[in-house]
């Protein structure tokens, strides 16, 4: 489970719906989604090479590279 900040909730932790992880242009993994609260906003967390492998691995998250 993937969670993230949401900015219209105001809350921490949110688990994202169907996050894709994709790599930015320096290297670095990132997890885009929506809430699964309010279901409107997009949402983005930063990830470890390891954290983003095993999102992947487990089937929590979508590869998006």
């Amino acid at each position: 489970m993937v969670k993230a900040y949401c900015v219209t909730c105001k809350e921490k932790g949110v688990e994202m719906k169907d996050p894709v992880i994709e790599k930015t242009s320096r290297g670095g993994y990132i997890a885009k989604g929506l809430c699964s609260k309010c279901g409107k906003t997009k949402m983005c967390a930063m990830m470890s090479e390891d954290n983003a492998k095993k999102a992947i691995e487990s089937g929590e998250a979508k590869k998006g590279f």
